[in-house]
């Protein structure tokens, strides 16, 4: 599958959004490097594929609820978040998967597209510290047709997060 990279937010499919997020970052420029596919990326796996990078060079948006309240969590394609490390870093009774309308009011996107930052509410963000393991990772651009590459470091800080260890070990 191939991809182009966009010239400018305005002709790259950048949801409005996120576009708009770019500018208030002052990142802007950053809407020339997204890709666009011809088809939908909804899973890392899809995005790895079409990218042509390791699973785990993708960096997945997630949203969760904290007793009820939003909570992002940042985390690599190849990796699964453990739920009770989640809980357990937030002090929280009870961490659980976000559902889609929760979502799609929270962050403004729809699952799939989800972008690390530029989201409609502010919400807490933890970044788990896989991504840190490669130079370069990509992320959603605000729809499943399009991602941005982006330092993890950078990135962690355009989203406010806080590194932390919440990915699930395998045995």
């Amino acid at each position: 599958m191939t991809t182009t990279a966009a010239t400018g937010a305005e002709n790259s499919g950048v949801h409005p959004r996120f576009a708009e997020a770019l500018r208030d970052l002052g990142i802007e420029d950053l809407a020339r490097q997204v890709r666009r596919f011809p088809e939908a990326t909804r899973t890392a796996a899809e995005a790895a594929a079409a990218l042509g990078c390791e699973l785990s060079q993708i960096c997945k948006s997630l949203i969760f609820a904290r007793d009820g309240v939003p909570v992002l969590v940042l985390m690599d394609g190849a990796s699964r978040v453990d739920l009770e490390l989640v809980r357990k870093e937030l002090g929280a009774d009870k961490v659980t998967r976000a559902k889609a309308d929760v979502v799609r009011e929270t962050t403004g996107y729809a699952i799939g597209g989800v972008p690390p930052f530029g989201h409609r509410t502010k919400t807490r963000v933890l970044a788990d510290r896989s991504l840190l393991g490669h130079d370069i990772v990509w992320a959603a651009a605000g729809t499943p047709y399009t991602v941005f590459p982006m330092a993890p470091r950078d990135l962690v800080g355009h989203a406010g997060g806080t590194l932390v260890d919440v990915r699930e070990l395998t045995a």
